[in-house]
């Protein structure tokens, strides 16, 4: 069973409905004490990072997370929901993450985005360049679709792959049991169901 967590941002019924496309058993899941029941977790969302935390905390469900991830369990990050599990964001000012991964979220970088032409936001479609790690399971390079104006920066160890907008930034990452991916996979037909799939396997 997978907690998609429910922390005052949108996208939950996205994910879910994604699950039970693929016969996923899962249910959206906002009270820290019931995490201990699942077997992993997926952190979705959409919107501000500051605003995100805020509520994380004031729910207590930042320490249910943190536990979950600790015990050894499979947590996977989409888009803010990856963005959450490194140590901080500038957006908004600086503000701490959930501190599972070591690295911070930092905006796109104008100067060379401007000099492709590129507008900011990145939103669309973009291939993921991957390393061959499990979430990418019977994918090549896979194209998925973007929403987001900051991307993480973090050592080349937790990298499994890297998308080129402008210059190549880190889109999808591990460390451990826990996975992250900066596009959304629910909004990506075959291939991002393909990936939720792999990550429900683990």
């Amino acid at each position: 069973m997978i907690a998609i967590i429910d922390y005052n941002v949108g996208n939950l019924s996205s994910v879910l409905n994604a699950c039970k496309v693929l016969g996923v058993e899962a249910s959206i899941e906002n009270k820290p004490d019931n995490l201990s029941r699942y077997d992993k977790i997926i952190l979705p969302g959409v919107g501000a990072f500051k605003d995100a935390m805020e509520h994380l905390k004031e729910t207590n469900m930042d320490k249910a997370i943190i536990q979950f991830a600790n015990s050894g369990k499979p947590v996977f990050g989409i888009c803010l929901g990856l963005q959450l599990l490194f140590q901080s964001s500038e957006e908004f000012g600086k503000t701490s993450g959930l501190g599972l991964i070591d690295g911070e979220v930092k905006m796109f970088d104008y100067d060379k985005t401007i000099k492709e032409n590129l507008k900011i936001p990145h939103m669309g479609w973009n291939k993921i360049s991957h390393t061959g790690n499990k979430l990418f399971d019977n994918l090549n390079d896979p194209y998925l679709y973007f929403v987001h104006s900051y991307h993480i920066v973090c050592d080349e160890q937790y990298i499994i792959g890297k998308t080129d907008y402008g210059y190549n930034f880190p889109s999808a990452v591990n460390k451990d049991n826990i996975f992250g991916l900066q596009p959304h996979p629910e909004k990506s037909h075959n291939s991002g169901l393909q990936i939720i799939k792999n990550f429900s396997k683990f």
